[in-house]
């Protein structure tokens, strides 16, 4: 919910929204409410917050949503079990059998996988449409649409959507516009101010920031949609452990300091990249022959830490270059202060092959770190050979 840090910094409100420090003991750091129960006053006399079982409700979680909701400029966040978690949450909640929502042509291969593996068991159809050409958008809408589902940047190849116009678009049709925020964090980009309805991301990456955690969060500032996904989470259990909850709102602390510096070093790999006679594309919205560079540059503070590339020699290539890296850590995931390499075709985006969504096999994604931003390019080099 909105609070009293709504007029500060980011920076500031990173630190102290919804962290007041303890009343009991003064403890500046929010503590681990490692309790599965809470005692009441009574027979159904929950304290302030409603604390009576932790699946309902967790102080720790309590003050993760708070700080997030208030560096996203949103009135409510609910914190889920894990990025999937919260938009299976998002589309079971909005959507019913029968109903229709406009799915990226570029978007992360899990959540591909739940609308065209999943919901389509449960009703729902979905129709792919370039996201970047509202024309295209409005073409795929029908009269049952009830959503658009946007990430931007893309995952994996960086493409960049007007979430404005999106949002038009969607709202013209009667429909929601859902932004994945993942990529872009609310440092970079907060897709509410720019007309979205709902806000999604998967907490394990940059908002932890650190690897060792697992979690989503949904934001919006629609009342009666936030107690519908109350109640959801609430039924269903999808909920982030206290220690969970902490390990983000940890990571929250630095955020802004962190993606400044994976800016730095996202550019400066992807500007070496563009120049090396074995790559054949780069995909990094902060070039300017970028086709969605003038459009993050406004509605981005920067352009974030991901860059993809396609190398000379096919799929084969692509994989030799994966294992050959010394800094960058072969794995899936993304957004940590280490530096990662992956090959989406056959890791994190396996499940688009054969589909409108498959990905070039001859594309590598980096999620560039944190780390000395001239070892990270001379890695890349030694492993283009």
């Amino acid at each position: 919910m909105a609070d009293d840090y709504s007029v500060l910094g980011f920076e500031t409100r990173a630190i102290h929204a919804g962290q007041q420090p303890d009343p009991r003991t003064g403890a500046v750091i929010v503590p681990i409410y490692q309790t599965s129960t809470y005692a009441q006053d009574g027979v159904g006399g929950t304290r302030e917050g409603g604390y009576e079982y932790s699946r309902t409700a967790n102080p720790t979680r309590t003050a993760l949503e708070e700080a997030l909701a208030s560096l996203e400029g949103a009135r409510h966040t609910l914190a889920f079990a894990s990025g999937m978690a919260a938009s299976d949450a998002v589309l079971r909640t909005v959507l019913r059998p029968g109903d229709h929502l406009v799915l990226g042509n570029d978007a992360y291969g899990g959540t591909f996988r739940l609308i065209d593996k999943v919901l389509s068991l449960w009703g729902v159809e979905h129709t792919v449409a370039d996201l970047s050409r509202i024309d295209e958008v409005r073409a795929a809408m029908r009269p049952e649409t009830k959503l658009i589902w946007c990430e931007s940047p893309t995952n994996p190849l960086l493409g960049v959507a007007d979430i404005a116009a999106l949002a038009g678009a969607a709202h013209d049709a009667g429909a929601r516009l859902v932004v994945d925020n993942t990529f872009a964090t609310p440092y970079l980009q907060t897709p509410l101010a720019l007309g979205a309805d709902i806000v999604v991301h998967s907490t394990t990456k940059y908002l932890g920031g650190h690897s060792d955690v697992v979690g989503g969060a949904v934001v919006t500032n629609e009342d009666e949609l936030r107690e519908q996904l109350f109640y959801l989470r609430n039924a269903a259990g999808a909920v982030p452990g206290p220690f969970d909850a902490w390990l983000t709102l940890r990571g929250l602390k630095t955020l802004a300091l962190r993606m400044e510096r994976h800016s730095d070093n996202a550019d400066l790999v992807a500007r070496t990249l563009a120049k090396h006679p074995k790559v054949t594309k780069v995909y990094y919205p902060g070039l300017p022959e970028h086709p969605g560079h003038e459009v993050a540059a406004k509605q981005m503070r920067r352009f974030g830490g991901m860059v993809s590339f396609r190398v000379t020699g096919g799929e084969a290539a692509a994989l030799e270059v994966a294992s050959r890296t010394k800094l960058f850590v072969l794995a899936e995931s993304l957004g940590g202060i280490e530096s990662l390499i992956e090959h989406p075709g056959k890791m994190t985006h396996a499940s688009t092959a054969g589909s409108t969504l498959e990905v070039p096999e001859d594309l590598i994604r980096l999620s560039v770190g944190i780390e000395d931003g001239r070892d990270l390019v001379a890695d890349l080099t030694q492993a283009l050979g």
